[in-house]
């Protein structure tokens, strides 16, 4: 039974279909990267797994149970599914370790001392330390990127979703938000990743796929769809990426 699964899931936007019949299994403590043009489908993908877009058909299941299904309690399943936005998304109001507090604070009822412990004990671990008293807008972009993937990781989530992280920062910052998901990835945990950095998905991922127009075109090991795919368009794709690079 895979940790993950997605079962023939479709989503449309009136007479958009944006995700046609995916299917994909994903184990846990594995890294799968979602590659393909813009427009795709990926973003819409990872937003349907966190139910912050309803499916039209098919199923996923976390641990075997559906999370899409009627009767199905969201916020408990979204708690279990973090994910990281490429706009950051912190609040301009609180400093950074009140960031990282929040969501186990409201959503897990944890208190205050115990949610504080755990933030600067992550903040500590990811280099962040230094700014925890700082709000957002006077860090860098790769400073409050790796605070979203902190303020994620404070839930003690099974998964976590990352949607274009690094798409929004300046080159010289992108190596850094990196660097802390290829940490995440030595340590075992579960992301599944939206993601243009393919050099990264090549060096870290379990699986790559490859999307085009909201299908799953190929599967597999990052050297066989990046270095050797079998459909055209993902030859066509790699071919565009490897003439930018």
């Amino acid at each position: 039974m895979a940790f993950l699964e997605l079962r023939n899931v479709s989503k449309r936007y009136r007479d958009l279909e944006v995700l046609r019949g995916i299917n994909l299994s994903i184990e846990r403590h594995s890294v799968v990267c979602l590659i393909g043009p813009s427009g795709c489908g990926k973003s819409t993908l990872l937003r349907c797994i966190n139910r912050l877009e309803e499916i039209d058909g098919g199923e996923i299941l976390l641990e075997g149970e559906s999370i899409t299904g009627p009767g199905v309690n969201i916020d408990a399943a979204r708690s279990q599914i973090g994910i990281v936005f490429q706009s950051f998304n912190l609040f301009p109001h609180m400093t950074v370790l009140e960031n990282v507090m929040l969501a186990p604070r409201v959503v897990r009822s944890v208190s205050k001392e115990a949610a504080r412990e755990r933030a600067t004990a992550l903040l500590q671990r990811f280099g962040l330390s230094d700014r925890a008293d700082r709000y957002p807008e006077s860090l860098s972009g790769g400073q409050q990127q790796r605070t979203a993937i902190v303020r994620a990781l404070a839930m003690d989530p099974l998964v976590i979703l990352l949607d274009e992280v690094t798409s929004a920062l300046d080159p010289e910052l992108v190596g850094e938000v990196l660097a802390l998901l290829q940490e995440l990835a030595r340590e075992g945990a579960t992301l599944v990743l939206a993601t243009h950095e393919l050099s990264f998905a090549r060096a870290v991922a379990n699986e790559v796929c490859f999307l085009y127009g909201g299908e799953i075109h190929e599967k597999g090991p990052p050297a066989q769809v990046l270095d050797d795919p079998q459909t055209e368009r993902a030859r066509a794709f790699t071919r565009q990426y490897k003439s930018r690079h």
